[in-house]
């Protein structure tokens, strides 16, 4: 399993601590160091079944800053993958991948629907 996360993020440390006391091996990986690319972020797209503005951090300074509220509806989809493929800080976290499976955001139910089956 991976696990891109923030390390400083609250909601991921939650998460982390929720794998770790489930006994869920996964593969950390830095969301802001290693910025998930273009192939990865369409592959997972495909594989969540949201719409694409779940995998947008929202919440994040950089989202405000580019106003994207405003602009995101008036882009294409290929158009905010490529966008989100720039920066990890504008994808949401955490985001687990393993099969065919993806999870944007760290919900407890959610999760334990999906991973402890």
């Amino acid at each position: 399993m991976l696990f891109l996360c923030y390390p400083k993020c609250t909601t991921c440390q939650k998460a982390k601590k929720w794998l770790d006391e489930n006994h869920v091996a996964y593969h950390q990986r830095h969301i802001a160091d290693q910025n998930p690319n273009y192939d990865e972020l369409k592959e997972w797209y495909g594989k969540s079944g949201l719409p694409l503005k779940k995998f947008f951090n929202t919440s994040g300074l950089l989202y405000k800053e580019m106003q994207l509220k405003d602009r995101l509806p008036k882009m294409s989809e290929e158009e905010q993958l490529h966008l989100l493929a720039t920066n990890g800080m504008l994808v949401k976290r955490p985001l687990v991948v393993e099969g065919d499976t993806a999870l944007v955001g760290f919900r407890e139910a959610e999760w334990t629907e999906k991973i402890l089956r």
